[in-house]
């Protein structure tokens, strides 16, 4: 039920704090965002070296290992799988478990938030087994953490119960 807040000049969803439409597209924003990088995982998984034009590269580029071998094909579906679980979590599933889904919706925003950190102050070596290559590193200052962080930031709402936000 839409109703109209004394001295607001948005239109908000009765008892729901923030503009819904604000939290609905930041929510779609953030799962489709995830939902990208999840195909990508698939894809390299499959053997796909897309962006580059062969593996050892997109290692270098994507993963910053030594032996510019890419992880096995398991690793990558296992990110696949836990982005694609995260953007479901972000765009309100499963519906009929809200204080599951803000949980998990909460665990997304932090990993994300520290893999963003990590990778922005140049210390993703403390996440991985390896020490990543320089051209890693820079993409990930760049690029990597940039992204990860504004991904927490869209979807961060998802993690407050609506009624928190008033």
């Amino acid at each position: 039920m839409m109703k109209r807040v004394p001295h607001a000049s948005v239109t908000r969803t009765k008892g729901v704090g923030a503009p819904s439409g604000a939290r609905r597209l930041a929510a779609l924003t953030a799962s489709s965002g995830l939902l990208a990088i999840a195909g990508l995982h698939a894809a390299w998984a499959a053997g796909s070296a897309w962006p580059c034009k062969d593996r050892e590269t997109l290692s270098d580029l994507v993963a910053g290992r030594p032996d510019r071998q890419m992880p096995p094909a398991a690793a990558s579906l296992t990110v696949s799988a836990l982005l694609t679980t995260a953007a479901a979590l972000v765009v309100g599933y499963p519906r009929r478990l809200p204080r599951l889904r803000r949980l998990g919706a909460a665990c997304v925003v932090a990993v994300l938030t520290v893999r963003g950190s990590t990778g922005i102050f140049g210390y993703t070596n403390v996440l991985v087994s390896w020490k990543p290559g320089e051209r890693f590193r820079d993409m990930d200052r760049r690029y990597y953490g940039p992204l990860c962080l504004a991904l927490a930031t869209l979807a961060s709402p998802a993690a407050v119960a609506p009624s928190d936000l008033a």
